[in-house]
């Protein structure tokens, strides 16, 4: 392995108690130790690197970053299933590693200045850099890694449950040295997502219940910290001016605005009349429409206000409808494939998306891991001993999403429609479907949290009304949207699941039946198919970049043909929108805005 800084460290080990614990699995030619961890291959940045090759190391700090958030927030606590946590808290936590946003997945070390593992990652410990700091002074120790730890997988949010299912164990070698134990599983990335660990000071939570949602001012260890706020309207975060890792190389250059200010609205419209009134000064826009017919008056023309569309190559994941199997009436699959029929993608692109959008036929879109066509050999050895459990299409059928092109447009997909439901059991009656044995209605309700989505729901729900369907469209506030997809309390939703270049634990959070039960899982769906519980655990433990690009796409198609979702569309850009006070580095990161790179011109 390269990049040792065996004769520092082991000089160091030498010394610490806990030598022996530490290489105890593994002999000492065996084990790595190195400032950073790559999921396949070796780390892009080596050792004694000086920054990002995307930042501007020498970017002046000051000024403030004024942006929105929609809805509410009542809590400062972004750990629990508890409350609606502030936007930016992630400023005010460090974690043990940090990702460079130029690779695909590689951790390198914040909180812990170096990282040990064996060859075969079935365990790692974090050396904790002596010079770590919580925000109040105290000191970084290996108990506040293992509270943290604990307290997450306790009785915080079940993803934390999910995601470190693998881990069997957190335990504090020294005072600066912690070790994570692997349950056998192989799993090259659970020293990488480990290092994800966010670092919540033991001290501070002592006889106080971390479970229930408070106000009270965090402390945490990251570049800002809470400096004001009004409950549910705005909150401001101010840079630590003396925070602990400034001049490390993964924080050079970041980090550049002396505050960070979000203001509350209740939905984006008018968000952004406030935008354009100068009430804040960067926004990341997400509506076609409002993009292509909203970003105009004097404040454009003069260049007061910059538009601009930045490329990027982040994995666009999977935008959709997504139907809660756990209702009877979408517990068929020909249900959902023809319901899927009624979405008039081309007509809403072209009316209501100004043609700006490319329709997903991935879970993966916009990357390597996307299937496309049949599968390839090596996708067949890995889906041919489930083919009893997965739909036939699978293996016969390249999967493209229902198509309304041609002169026959939306008629057509309707026709088929009709006749999957009628194979499923239901029959018009007086303009109305019902299921021909009990005579029930199809009635089922859409429940949205943004008025973005309205016109998109709506134009579906009248297509669904030429089925003899019912369908209604809900508009909720946050708090109350949060709390019913928390308990799994809908019928269909619009659902965003956001994908990385290294899928791995997360999958199981997604697709697996183990959380298919979990209150606040985002297994939204419910799917419970052995198949698909099989295929995610291959991608976990997916030996190599080659293994885990076939097993994920052999994962996709399973996904697909089971028509959990609607698929939606994506965007390869980013479409932002800022006052004209701003510069950013000359090099974009590949995988990320990397707005916090940002800094206000002097």
């Amino acid at each position: 392995m390269p990049y040792l800084r065996l004769f520092f460290l082991l000089s160091a080990l030498l010394f610490s108690p806990g030598f022996g614990t530490l290489l105890s699995a593994a002999s000492e030619s065996d084990v790595t130790v190195s400032h950073a961890i790559a999921m396949n291959g070796v780390p892009r940045y080596g050792p004694g690197f000086s920054h990002f090759d995307y930042v501007n190391p020498n970017a002046p700090r000051g000024g403030e970053l004024r942006a929105s958030a929609i809805g509410t927030f009542d809590s400062f606590n972004p750990f629990i299933s508890k409350g609606v946590a502030a936007t930016g808290m992630g400023l005010v936590y460090d974690t043990l590693t940090v990702a460079s946003d130029d690779e695909p997945f590689t951790q390198y070390g914040l909180v812990a200045e170096t990282i040990e593992y064996p060859a075969d990652r079935s365990w790692v410990v974090f050396h904790i850099n002596p010079a770590a700091r919580f925000q109040d002074g105290t000191p970084i120790t290996a108990e506040d890694v293992v509270f943290s730890f604990e307290v997450l997988t306790d009785k915080a949010n079940p993803l934390y449950r999910r995601y470190y299912a693998n881990v069997t164990g957190a335990e504090a070698v020294d005072r600066l040295s912690v070790k994570f134990s692997f349950d056998g599983t192989h799993n090259q990335e659970l020293p990488l997502i480990v290092g994800q660990l966010p670092v919540i000071p033991a001290h501070v939570w002592q006889g106080r219940n971390f479970f229930r949602t408070s106000l009270d001012i965090p402390v945490g260890s990251g570049p800002y910290r809470v400096a004001e706020f009004q409950a549910g309207r705005s909150v401001r975060y101010e840079r630590v001016t003396d925070y602990w890792a400034k001049d490390l190389p993964v924080c050079r250059g970041r980090y550049n605005f002396d505050r960070i200010r979000y203001d509350y609205y209740r939905d984006s419209t008018i968000a952004l009349e406030s935008f354009k009134a100068g009430n804040y000064d960067f926004r990341l826009e997400t509506s076609a429409k409002d993009w292509a017919t909203m970003y105009t008056g004097p404040a454009f023309s003069s260049g007061e206000i910059i538009k601009e569309e930045i490329e990027n190559e982040l994995p666009q994941g999977m935008q959709c409808f997504a139907f809660n199997t756990r209702n009877p009436l979408f517990a068929d699959s020909r249900v959902r494939l023809a319901l899927s029929q009624a979405f008039d993608f081309q007509w809403s692109n072209t009316n209501l998306f100004y043609g700006q959008y490319t329709r997903s036929r991935s879970y993966f879109s916009n990357s390597e891991l996307a299937s496309s066509g049949l599968p390839s050999p090596e996708e067949l050895e890995v889906l041919e001993p489930l083919r009893d459990q997965l739909p036939p299409e699978v293996f016969t059928t390249p999967y493209e999403p229902p198509s309304t092109a041609g002169k026959h447009g939306i008629r057509r997909n309707l026709r088929r429609a009709m006749e999957l439901l009628k194979e499923a059991g239901w029959v018009v009656r007086d303009k109305k479907l019902v299921f021909a044995a009990t005579g029930e209605p199809f009635t089922f309700e859409i429940l949205l949290n943004s008025p973005a989505f309205e016109r998109v729901a709506l134009s579906f729900t009248r297509n669904l009304a030429r089925l003899g369907i019912e369908a209604s469209v809900r508009l909720v506030d946050t708090t109350q949207y949060v709390n019913r997809l928390r308990e799994f309390d809908f019928d269909m939703i619009v659902a965003s699941f956001g994908q990385s270049l290294s899928p791995g634990n997360e999958q199981r959070y997604f697709w697996h039946s183990s959380a298919a039960d979990i209150s606040g899982s985002r297994n939204y769906m419910g799917i419970r198919n052995p198949a698909i519980d099989a295929l995610v655990d291959q991608v976990i433990s997916a030996p190599t970049r080659e293994d885990l690009v076939i097993r994920t796409r052999a994962l996709d198609r399973a996904l697909l043909w089971g028509h959990y979702v609607i698929p939606h569309w994506h965007l390869k850009t980013f479409r932002v929108a800022y006052r004209d006070i701003f510069d950013r580095p000359s090099v974009q990161p590949r995988y990320d805005l990397g707005l916090f790179n940002w800094w206000v011109k002097p």
